[in-house]
């Protein structure tokens, strides 16, 4: 008769940053959930600091569409998206007779010092690190979600899906991409918070859908919260049906054999990487020292010995 190879349970292990900042409950609920709530009180982003970012996300959003944008009331004149089908769908999954009711702005790490502050949080990189890992965690690309009122969103399937939907099948327990979202307003399912299936994660696929749409439950958590979720986890958003605003901030990291969104690397002002709460972190998770290996030749060649 063949043996029989009985395999224990993977024991929880914890960096010392995570003990260090006492994350050893939100690490549980990522592995159990997939997503976790961190508050200000965790994280230490103080509440005039996300007013501050929300202000300056509304002062870009205005300098980008040439309309004010006001945090109760929402876009102050009518937004005009662009018609071309391909550009829309970039945006939402809207049937052509629904107008997206978001935005997104991008780079945000190039615009001011607060959001490379931001990307540096030591609580969020710990727990971003603890699923991706501690080398081999990188920027990905740093994003705001700009989204105000109406009551279709991304439509009935809630635009669910998995950050690391690109990276080919099966995946394993390592996330290949984790991210953060940044409530930079109060996040209720009627103000169309972020949507999340529980546990999904661990199916190690892309959302099954309609089966997603219906277990999918809302992010719920006051302005100042961070949600930080695996890359496998099936998330979305639903509907804004309330007046005003919701911002976000997306702080999207890799691991470092994954492709980033944004050429951080090639492109970003190494001055500006400097100019942050932590620049030997910012310029690590920027990968400015990653090479390739084998650029050129790096291991000894045997020459024809001397007679």
């Amino acid at each position: 008769m063949a043996a029989v190879i009985k395999s224990e349970p993977r024991k929880q292990t914890y960096s010392d940053e995570i003990r260090e900042l006492g994350l050893e409950p939100y690490v549980l609920e990522l592995e159990l959930e997939g997503l976790t709530i961190v508050p200000p009180e965790v994280h230490g982003v103080s509440l005039r600091r996300i007013n501050q970012l929300a202000k300056r996300i509304l002062d870009e959003a205005e300098s980008m569409t040439g309309v004010r944008f006001d945090l109760t009331k929402g876009p102050l004149d009518e937004l005009e998206f662009p018609k071309s089908s391909q550009d829309l769908a970039r945006l939402s999954d809207a049937a052509d007779d629904h107008q997206p009711t978001q935005f997104l702005i991008q780079q945000l790490g190039r615009i001011d010092r607060m959001f490379r502050d931001l990307a540096v949080n030591p609580v969020a990189v710990a727990l971003i690190r603890h699923m991706i890992g501690k080398e081999a965690t990188r920027f990905s690309s740093h994003n705001s979600f700009v989204k105000w009122q109406g009551d279709y969103g991304y439509g009935p399937s809630l635009g669910l899906h998995c950050d690391q939907g690109r990276m080919p099948l099966p995946w394993g327990r390592t996330a290949l991409t984790a991210n953060t979202n940044w409530m930079l307003t109060d996040y209720t399912k009627d103000n169309g918070a972020l949507a999340y299936v529980p546990g999904s994660h661990r199916q190690g696929s892309h959302p099954m859908q309609p089966m997603a749409a219906k277990n999918a439950v809302a992010v719920e958590a006051p302005k100042g919260s961070v949600a930080i979720f695996h890359g496998a986890t099936w998330h979305g958003a639903f509907p804004k049906q309330t007046p005003g605003m919701r911002l976000s901030i997306a702080n999207y990291y890799r691991h470092l054999m994954v492709t980033s969104q944004e050429d951080i690397k090639g492109s970003f002002p190494r001055k500006l990487a400097d100019d942050c709460a932590d620049p030997a972190l910012f310029r690590k998770l920027c990968g400015f020292d990653d090479a390739f290996s084998y650029k050129k030749q790096s291991q000894p060649v045997p020459k024809r010995k001397k007679a």
